[in-house]
């Protein structure tokens, strides 16, 4: 009995084995699970930076839509969304704004002037040159210079700009603030945006200068009064000079180009950003022998060595500050026939305020006279 209990014993292990081995076979031929999808990440995309905030602009403007004299223009209404979508400025302000400024039909008329076509006649420098080298510019220049000796001092020191070249310019366009323009820079630029399309790019631009100027510093865009093209202050800067060039030189938190102090260092300032060499010479006097000078080309951006001149009979009369840069000829008509002198790099930048010849030479002659009275005048009180 126990004999065949053991059997039946033996014989359920043995069973229960190979249902074991059974099971594994079968498990070991079951097709592997199918791998689980990887959970997506949810990466959130960047925000956009967000413009820094904009002060309110100046004046209670505001309207629904531009009435007046620039009311209608499709022109208007995209400068506005322009200047809503990029500078953050709010629609019913410009719109109020605009419709208070006022066409200026006699600045398109003299904008629509062509010059003659007929050939200089001799003498144009010496007609351009007494209308700036006048006893009220020079004594004017002189008084200037006596009252204000610190910041043109200042001025120099740190863009590295003589007195009487900074005084050359303020001469030449303003008379140092005693004509700085009668005309609202709002209207002048708005009818040249609006009304006058062969220029319309550059015064759009100019007249966004204009406003972001005017909300930067705090001033109502009504108000400011310039020249009939839109130049303001001392120094007759467009608005897009005075955002890239102007300077607060009097330290009140402002840049007011109508204020003396800062129109001295913000004329400095263009000078030295344009590239004025300080300690260096501006022209030289020169001299033409023979009728060759006259086949060259002349003017402020021309480059020619001393050899080129002196293959052409043209040497410098004076003293050569700078022997080895190549120089611009300059050639002159003056009542008493032409004239020559050398160019350097600081007459050229002289040219970059007006691209004229004509202009650099004025103020250049302004500055020394200027300069000579001072001295003979003030020089002895300080």
């Amino acid at each position: 009995m126990e004999l065949a209990m053991e059997t039946r014993a033996k014989g359920l292990v043995a069973a229960t084995l190979s249902v074991v081995v059974a099971l594994a076979g079968c498990e070991a031929h079951r097709a592997p699970p199918a791998p689980a999808k990887p959970i997506a990440t949810v990466v959130p995309k960047p925000e956009k930076p967000r413009a820094p905030a904009q002060p309110e602009p100046v004046g209670a403007y505001s309207a629904p839509f531009v009435t007046g004299d620039f009311g209608g223009q499709p022109a208007v209404d995209r400068f506005i969304e322009r200047m809503v979508a990029e500078h953050g400025f709010r629609p019913d302000y410009l719109k109020g704004l605009l419709s208070e400024a006022r066409r200026k039909e006699w600045t398109i008329a003299y904008m629509n002037r062509e010059a003659p076509s007929v050939k200089p006649k001799p003498g144009g420098w010496s007609r351009y040159r007494a209308k700036f080298l006048t006893e009220n510019h020079i004594a004017k220049g002189a008084a200037f210079w006596h009252r204000y000796a610190g910041a043109l001092e200042r001025a120099q020191a740190r863009f590295g700009v003589p007195p009487e070249y900074v005084l050359g310019i303020m001469g030449v366009e303003t008379i140092y603030g005693s004509n700085v323009g009668k005309d609202r820079v709002l209207d002048a630029l708005a009818t040249l945006a609006f009304d006058y399309p062969r220029r319309a790019e550059y015064f759009t631009d100019e007249l966004k200068s204009f406003l972001l100027m005017t909300r930067a510093e705090r001033m109502d865009p009504a108000s400011p009064r310039g020249s009939f093209a839109g130049a303001m202050g001392l120094g007759q800067f467009m608005p897009s000079s005075f955002l890239e060039w102007a300077v607060d030189f009097d330290d009140d938190g402002r840049k007011d180009l109508w204020a003396p102090v800062d129109a001295i260092g913000s004329v400095a300032n263009y000078f030295a950003r344009h590239g004025w060499q300080s300690g260096g010479a501006v022209v030289t006097p020169a001299l033409a022998d023979g009728a060759s000078a006259a086949e060259l080309e002349s003017g402020f951006d021309t480059r020619y060595t001393l050899a080129a001149l002196a293959s052409h009979g043209i040497h410098p009369s004076g003293v050569l500050r700078v022997a080895a840069e190549p120089v611009a000829l300059l050639r002159l008509s003056t009542n008493d026939g032409d004239e020559y002198w050398l160019g350097y790099q600081n007459f050229y930048v002289i040219t970059r305020y007006n691209h004229s010849t004509h202009y650099a030479m004025a103020v250049h002659d302004l500055a020394q006279a200027v300069k000579s009275r001072y001295r003979s005048a003030f020089s002895a009180s300080r």
